[in-house]
């Protein structure tokens, strides 16, 4: 651990100047009338060790409370509460999964300008009880004592044994891929 305690920094993510969001994506019959709602992950925490001189030996943990996803759109409150209620009680079942987790520390990255980098995260996503490996690419920039991350993702729900979500006896329907976005700024701890 000597030399490589020596070059890390650790960085907590400050989740008041951050984002977040997952967009759901309406199919079936009248998908042309639906909504498509953009999710936003309102309590989560996220913590990087940042080896500075081997990037690629870096790791990183982000926890989201399942119970915090909330419709970010301008809806009306009826619509926000129905797909809200959908959303925790019978897709994610916040009460019985209360966390989703992703761990990576296995990182492989290739430096750009000073201090930025492109990054392949190769980590372990854990939803709705189900754990698998998704790899999600991400822009980094170091700062000083800051840390910027963007990028996004795909997540297909069945992955996670997810129920995709329909109303109207079946003609709409939620597709199954959805778009993670992050931009994300961490702080160094001290």
């Amino acid at each position: 651990m000597g030399a490589t305690t020596a070059t890390s920094v650790q960085y907590v993510a400050d989740t008041r100047a951050s984002q977040f969001t997952v967009q759901v994506f309406a199919g079936g019959l009248l998908s042309a009338f639906g909504h498509s709602p953009t999710i936003a992950i309102r309590d989560f925490s996220a913590e990087a060790q940042v080896n500075l001189d081997e990037f690629d030996h870096s790791s990183l943990k982000v926890t989201i409370k399942a119970a915090s996803l909330g419709v970010k759109d301008d809806i009306s409150d009826k619509d926000r509460r129905e797909i809200e209620r959908t959303m925790q009680q019978e897709v994610l079942e916040s009460s019985t999964y209360p966390e989703i987790v992703y761990e990576c520390s296995n990182i492989s990255a290739t430096k750009g300008g000073e201090g930025q980098y492109s990054a392949t995260l190769n980590g372990d996503l854990t939803l709705h009880g189900v754990t698998r490996s998704e790899p999600v690419a991400v822009r980094v920039t170091l700062d000083g004592d800051s840390l910027r991350a963007f990028g996004d993702f795909a997540v297909l729900q069945t992955n996670y044994d997810l129920k995709l979500a329909s109303v109207a006896g079946g003609v709409l329907k939620v597709k199954d891929e959805l778009k993670c976005s992050f931009n994300i700024l961490a702080r160094k701890k001290e």
